[in-house]
């Protein structure tokens, strides 16, 4: 596409979005659909709201929160699972004028602390007394927050007039709104485009997380752009069950939801998807690459155990079916039995696993393997991916129907220009970038330059055709298979100050949970040897010693404490070799090269994972 075009497409899209706010949208929908579904969930069986009720919970949401003093250029953090009080809090807190931040349930207390001080969160909305536990270890720390709303447990905490039960806070709402009507409305209105809707906080590759300013033009934008790339219509059904703080499931379930007048089941626990799957059957269904993984092991394992003739109709249909992809690949048409088969077969697959009415699947946060999109399409679930990061909404680039090239990452959606520079890194600009860090001016600088450009820390290319092919990361950021950002330095570091240890490597890439490979430090060891009364002769059986493998196994322990669970380690290996610049696994300056450990321990490193 040419840059006029591009222009143009921008141009059609900010008229559309001109002056809206995520506040018109869910107003529209309460005035034109109110008797309809909006939000669904499970307390023994199925519960749901309508849009019409789904305001009335906001607004009251919204007014509890002005008795606390919420307001504007405030923050409000949240930690919760997937459930109707979170969504209502966050839409509350909009309403209210201030900002919503959902914080990452896993995070450790001093992660915690660390967000909510860096944007002086002033009421934190938590789901129970296991949340209230981490808060309670650094409340004397948080000089700003005045109150802890608990959606359960507050009876525990009687005596303190900090904290109060969300029941109570909403009483407070209603209140309010006898007592000034049109509280809410005031607030509410006085939203802009240029009104932050969030703030999701990410990790840079020190470590520290960096909360990304998400203004309303932003999710406006980037809501129009998806819609037009994905072509969905409005009222489509989905499962939200990804956490909230991640912008993935913000944007795709939450902020679409109410863009185009949708249906959200929120599911509070992963492990309980396909339940909420089979009852919702969604039109759109989003994932990381993990959940299509365990997917594809269900499916695949119910195909080994059919038999005789169902056996031969279910292998002729896949057979089929793979011909049809690999034909509309190429523009043309697949056999015509493919469809017969489809219909006969595959569809009460699809019945089965819930998604028989999906329209649109979409898997990002991750790299995803190729043969496992194909596998989806072959089985009638089109299947694309969407390539993005918090600093540009989430979505930039897709693969879509009519523009698919299997292990690319599409083009980008519309309204968004893509280059790469000299060193391969891939820039973006449109609306869908944001602001930069908060409080972080450096950072991004670093990140967002004065033309507009988005510098995304990735390295790329782009075909001829406009496809964007991932190649590498400029950043060291690991994304686990579940889609999870890690950043290895800060454990990494950790573990390099322990005396034994020289350096730590972390491993995890598209893998379905951490290792670290550790490198024992040769001049320590003989010192740390005598200290503990052992004998030392060489590093590789020294390495491999009881004593040694405890000790190290004491320092992953202490280190783990100190991270999110996500961050933790699952399984390590000490290597019996010293790393140095002339073995090539660190620089002269002594900063890890990773690659090299990577392909030097190739088989090492997959030995931590067989089986897992």
């Amino acid at each position: 596409m040419t840059d006029h075009a591009i222009l143009a497409e921008r141009a059609e899209i900010d008229a559309v979005v001109e002056g809206k706010t995520l506040v018109d949208y869910f107003n529209r929908n309460a005035d034109t659909r109110g008797d309809q579904p909006a939000i669904h969930w499970k307390n023994g069986e199925f519960h749901s709201l309508t849009w019409s009720e789904y305001r009335t919970a906001v607004h009251e949401a919204a007014a509890g929160f002005q008795t606390l003093g919420v307001g504007e250029g405030e923050f409000v953090g949240i930690m919760s699972g997937n459930r109707p009080e979170h969504v209502i809090a966050d839409f509350g807190v909009v309403h209210a004028g201030a900002t919503p931040v959902t914080i990452y349930s896993t995070l450790a207390a001093a992660e915690i602390q660390y967000v909510a001080d860096n944007c002086k969160v002033t009421v934190a909305v938590l789901e129970d007394l296991e949340f209230m536990k981490r808060w309670e270890e650094i409340r004397s720390e948080l000089p700003n927050l005045r109150y802890v709303v608990l959606m359960s447990g507050a009876e525990n905490y009687e005596t303190l007039e900090w904290v109060l039960g969300w029941d109570e806070m909403i009483a407070k709402g209603k209140q309010r709104l006898v007592d000034d009507p049109q509280a809410v409305e005031r607030s509410s209105s006085a939203v802009t485009p240029d009104t932050l809707a969030t703030l999701v906080y990410t990790s840079g590759t020190t470590g520290t997380p960096k909360g990304v300013m998400i203004d309303q033009q932003n999710v406006m934008f980037t809501l129009e752009s998806l819609r037009r790339a994905a072509e969905v219509d409005l009222g489509p059904r989905m499962v939200s069950y990804l956490p909230l703080a991640h912008i993935a499931e913000r944007l795709a379930s939450h902020y679409m939801g109410t863009y185009l007048a949708g249906q959200v089941w929120y599911c509070p626990n992963i492990s309980d998807v396909l339940e909420y799957i089979q009852e919702a059957r969604p039109t759109l269904f989003v994932g990381v690459p993990r959940v299509y993984e365990k997917f594809h092991a269900r499916l695949t394992a119910g195909f080994a155990d059919a038999e005789g003739v169902q056996k031969k109709l279910l292998d002729l249909a896949l057979a089929q079916n793979a011909k049809r992809v690999e034909a509309e690949m190429e523009g043309k048409r697949g056999p015509l039995l493919a469809g017969l088969l489809d219909g006969i077969v595959l569809s009460k697959v699809r019945g089965r696993l819930g998604m028989d009415a999906v329209d649109l699947a979409i898997t990002a946060a991750a790299p995803i393997d190729g043969d496992l999109i194909k596998f989806f399409h072959t089985i009638g679930v089109p299947l694309y991916e969407i390539y993005g990061m918090s600093e540009n909404t989430g979505p930039a680039t897709a693969t879509m129907p009519g523009h698919n090239k299997f292990g690319s990452v599409g083009k980008p959606i519309p309204g968004v220009e893509v280059k790469t520079e000299e060193d391969g890194e891939l820039l973006m600009r449109g609306g869908i970038v944001t602001r930069g860090y908060w409080k972080l001016d450096q950072a991004t600088r670093e990140s967002f330059d004065p033309d507009g450009w988005l510098h995304t820390g990735d390295l790329a290319r782009i075909d001829e055709d406009g496809f964007v092919w991932i190649v590498g990361r400029k950043k060291e950021i690991i994304i686990t298979a579940a889609g999870k950002n890690i950043a290895p330095a800060k454990l990494e570091t950790r573990l390099g100050n322990h005396p034994l240890i020289s350096k730590a490597c972390m491993v995890g890439d598209q893998r379905k949970f951490l290792t670290m490979v550790i490198a024992l430090d040769a001049e320590e060891a003989p010192v740390w040897a005598e200290a503990n009364g052992l004998e030392f002769s060489d590093l590789a059986s020294f390495s491999d010693s009881p004593e040694v493998r405890a000790e190290v196994e004491r320092a992953i322990e202490a280190a783990n404490n100190e991270v999110a669970r996500v961050e933790q380690i699952k399984n390590w290996v000490i290597v019996p070799d010293e790393w140095s610049p002339d073995s090539g696994e660190v620089t002269p300056s002594l900063k890890l090269k990773r690659r090299v450990v990577m392909e030097r321990y190739a088989d090492v490193i997959e030995a931590m994972y067989a089986g897992a």
